[in-house]
């Protein structure tokens, strides 16, 4: 019970429980180099992802107040997504990662 506590208190657990997995600091990444983007594009972006995960990332994501899905009533129909302005935070420790990633 003491381990569990202590999990549910760790920031870097926290971290991972809202963003792990394969494609969602991915689908952040492509989001925060454009303003932003149709579905088709990230997928483009993302080749190696299905329509569907990346569906359900996306599901996730705006659960979590990290994307806006922003929709138009148009024919066809339109959806864009875009960063958060709590997503935007994270663009620093891109930053970071990029840099270290530079030097190892």
């Amino acid at each position: 019970m003491e381990a569990e506590k202590t999990y549910k208190n760790c920031p870097v657990s926290s971290f991972t429980d809202m963003l792990g997995g394969k494609w969602k600091l991915i689908i952040i990444s492509r989001l925060r180099n454009r303003d932003k983007m149709r579905f088709g594009q990230i997928a483009d972006s993302i080749p190696a992802i299905s329509r569907k995960v990346l569906t359900d990332q996306l599901k996730d994501l705006e659960k979590n107040k990290l994307v806006k899905r922003g929709f138009f009533a148009e024919i066809p129909p339109k959806v864009e997504y875009s960063l958060t302005e709590r997503s935007k935070k994270l663009c620093s420790v891109f930053k970071s990662i990029e840099e270290w990633m530079d030097e190892n």
